[in-house]
This record gives structure tokens, C-alpha cells and sequence, in this order.
């Protein structure tokens, strides 16, 4: 699963020109659900996006020390298959993206458990597969991408990763070079620098 998080003073999806949600302060979250996403990926994606450090310790003015339900915020999620989508020729591709029928499923239990995890009631909705005008105010604008598996949804040759992986790692002469001279520059400051 992924998702992109954005911190937002209000944001809200209408549908067919009528407003069916709305927040204020809080996180944004555009989900897009993997063929091959379970239950395990959508517990992942809950604590990441419950736990994310976005907002300010208003007392003492230092940023990303509070997370959303530090701040008793709200959480608008609309899900969003084309997060998944291959562009590499230019169409998108969607055929990473779950089909229809096991993602409404899946992402109903993504938000349900979401709501066990904080407060249902701070929890809301678009409207799964229908044309839907999102409308937001970032504030910052702070927006990060979030992945309950980080890169293992890249497409690679099942030949060409394994070959990859097992190949020696070759060091160009130039960045032994600046390795040397790095050193070097330690040495006579006499000072340990941090790898």
C-alpha cells in the first residue's frame, strides 16, 4: 500500500457538486492499494501515517513533535488507484493497482481500522470509485509518501536484480580519490569525522 500524506489546515471531497466530507486541521491521505496488498500492509500504512511527526509542539514552537492524534486532528483518506500506476511509456498503466471488488474491501478495512487505532469519529471518507473534486489547503506545504513496503513495488527482472545483487560493488577511481583525500584532511586536522 501507499500513500501520500499531506498536513492540512482543511481539506474536503465533493462529489456530483455536494460536499459529502470535510476537515480542518489535520492530514490528507491519497491511498492506493497494491494486487498483492493483505491485511499486514494496511496495519503498516495505519501506524505510519498515525505516528508521522507533521505537526508543531505549539508550547515550545519546535517542529515535527506531534503527531495527529497528539493534536486531536481529523483524517481525510480517499483512496486512489493511480498511485500505482507505471508511466514509463508515457500512458499510465494500472495494472499494479488492485482490482475494484478486493480493493473496496481492503480499504474498507483500512479505514476501519484506522478508526480502532485513533477515533472513528475523526476518520473520513471520499467515495470509493466515484469522480470526486478534492479540494485542500497544505499548509507548508508538507506532503510525504508513505509505503507499507517501501521499494519492493518496483518492477525489476527477476535475472537482472539477482545478477545485480550478487555482483562485487566496483569503486570508481575518483571516489577512492576523495575517499583518500578525505582521510587525508582527518588526519592532518586530526579530527574523526563521522561515517
Amino acid at each position: 500500500m501507499r500513500a501520500i500524506v499531506q498536513r492540512v489546515s482543511s481539506a474536503s471531497v465533493t462529489v456530483d457538486n455536494e460536499v459529502i466530507s470535510r476537515i480542518g486541521r489535520g492530514l490528507m491521505v491519497l491511498v492506493g492499494i497494491g494486487r498483492d496488498d493483505t491485511e499486514t500492509d494496511l496495519e503498516s500504512l495505519n501506524k505510519q501515517i498515525l505516528s508521522l511527526k507533521v505537526f508543531s509542539d505549539e508550547s515550545s514552537g519546535a517542529m515535527w513533535k506531534k503527531n495527529v492524534k497528539d493534536i486531536d486532528g481529523e483524517v481525510l483518506c480517499v483512496s486512489q488507484f493511480t498511485l500505482f500506476a507505471n508511466t514509463s511509456k508515457g500512458k499510465p498503466d494500472f495494472h499494479r493497482a488492485m482490482a475494484s471488488g478486493p480493493s473496496r474491501d481492503l480499504y474498507g478495512t483500512f479505514l476501519k481500522r484506522m478508526g480502532e487505532l485513533y477515533k472513528p469519529e475523526k476518520i473520513k471518507d471520499g467515495q470509493f470509485g466515484a469522480m470526486m473534486d478534492v479540494g485542500l489547503t497544505n499548509e507548508g506545504p508538507v506532503t510525504f509518501t508513505l509505503d507499507s513496503r517501501k521499494f519492493e513495488y518496483i518492477d525489476q527482472p527477476a535475472a537482472a536484480a539477482s545478477k545485480k545483487a550478487s555482483a562485487p560493488v566496483k569503486q570508481s577511481t575518483s571516489a577512492r580519490t576523495a575517499q583518500t583525500v578525505g582521510t587525508s584532511a582527518r588526519s592532518v586536522l586530526g579530527t574523526e569525522a563521522e561515517e
